[in-house]
């Protein structure tokens, strides 16, 4: 497996593009199967899972094009020929959930594998399934797969979650714009990638109102057409690049940027000491006067701060002057990178759902493990501020979510390369 080389080398100073969300792609795409009409998305990022997905709607009969170096898709899904989504592509990522509600709308029946991922939780498939249920789909799990029927068509109804899941509203919201009738979701999601979708839909014919607010009230449409939507920028990609000055010192410009997608995450950047600023091009970061200062982080459904950022900011805290506490209230699993940071001479004490982090002056570097997506970049950023040099090794996790990431860091002065596995 290949690994990454990291030498702290100071400040950083440059521009950084910020692509297309993957989260938000990953949703859009499965769209395609509520129209026989072509759906082009532009400004997607290139990532394996954005391939990952590629085949999964190949699998299901959907044809996919992609153009300009990756950046546009344009999918039809005219001549939909399978209702089966394997588990041999779905259990490489958890995305691979959100056919379910567009080929139960479309087609009337699907059967779905239950979804793999990062191995940061549970993440289970009940509010998805209460979800659909509540639309009249009749839902049975057999051998590891989710057997899903609409004997009577799919009919508008309320729904309310039990937590404020995006996938599940994700998956129930495009199931509800073909469903006869009214939808309300209730304690939905609101996080930008259900903003994306809904603007996208709408722009497909669907009626949809109150995205980007815990109602949304969808009125079904007989069917939908073709579209063409621009991607929203990855607030993740964002947040994370924002932190290589502020854990570097130096001034990076993240082009594309905007404080509305990162504001509880900004608000903890500004008590910690760092400069954040708008631009006509994006967002300016630069820390400010001294050492950064520890602060508490709780994470929390939008629009609290993401736990997709949460590693990222403890490796900010471990070298920031004072103690801060990590909460983390979304997955129960996601503190694997901890021991990894502490090998490199932080100090952390994790409890449960609860990290302990005591700043340190300097880290040194270490050979250290990626075990998930956020975990890999966090000790890449971690890296960055070490002293010496940081080998992280399976760092494959980072190919399902940053694009190009060295060479976005090589161009604002990080000393980092990516080594081929023998």
């Amino acid at each position: 497996m290949d690994s990454i080389v990291v030498k702290g080398n100071g400040p950083l100073s440059g521009q950084i593009p910020i692509a297309g969300a993957k989260n938000a792609c990953l949703t859009l795409m499965p769209a395609t199967i509520l129209s026989d009409e072509p759906l082009t998305l532009t400004n997607a990022p290139r990532l394996s899972d954005i391939k990952t997905m590629t085949q999964l709607l190949g699998s299901l009969g959907c044809e996919v094009s992609s153009l300009q170096d990756g950046q546009v898709l344009v999918m039809s899904s005219h001549d939909l020929d399978n209702h089966v989504a394997d588990y041999d592509i779905v259990r490489k990522m958890r995305a691979s959930n959100l056919v379910l509600g567009p080929m139960l709308a479309r087609l009337g029946h699907a059967v779905v594998s239950l979804p793999g991922g990062c191995a940061i939780g549970a993440r289970p498939m009940d509010l998805h399934i209460q979800g659909l249920e509540a639309l009249g789909a009749e839902i049975e799990l057999r051998d590891g797969y989710l057997h899903a029927t609409a004997p009577n068509g799919l009919k508008g109804a309320k729904v309310s979650f039990g937590f404020a899941s995006v996938g599940a509203t994700e998956n129930v919201l495009m199931a509800a714009t073909l469903a006869k009738g009214t939808t309300v979701l209730e304690n939905a999601a609101r996080e930008p990638e259900i903003v994306d979708l809904a603007t996208c839909l709408r722009r497909m014919g669907a009626q949809i109102e109150g995205d980007g607010t815990g109602t949304i009230t969808v009125q079904g449409v007989d069917r939908l057409g073709g579209a063409t939507h621009p991607v929203v920028t990855d607030r993740i990609e964002l947040g994370t690049y924002m932190l290589a000055p502020a854990i570097c010192g130096g001034e990076v410009e993240c082009l594309g940027g905007r404080i509305d997608l990162v504001g509880a995450f900004c608000e903890k950047l500004d008590a910690a000491g760092i400069s954040v600023e708008e631009t006509e091009k994006g967002v300016k970061v630069s820390r400010k006067n001294g050492r950064v200062r520890a602060v508490d982080v709780t994470t929390a459904p939008f629009p609290g701060f993401p736990t997709d950022l949460q590693a990222q900011m403890m490796a900010l805290m471990c070298i920031a002057e004072g103690t801060s506490v990590l909460e983390e209230k979304i997955f129960e699993n996601r503190f694997m990178h901890a021991p990894e940071l502490t090998r490199m001479g932080a100090r952390i004490e994790v409890h449960g759902g609860t990290a302990t982090v005591t700043g340190v002056e300097q880290l040194k570097g270490a050979p250290v493990m990626a075990t998930d997506l956020r975990a890999s970049v966090s000790l890449i950023l971690a890296g960055l501020a070490a002293e010496g040099e940081t080998v992280v090794s399976r760092v494959y996790h980072l190919d399902r979510g940053y694009e190009q990431v060295v060479r976005k860091f090589e161009g604002v002065g990080a000393l980092i390369e990516r080594v081929p596995g023998t």
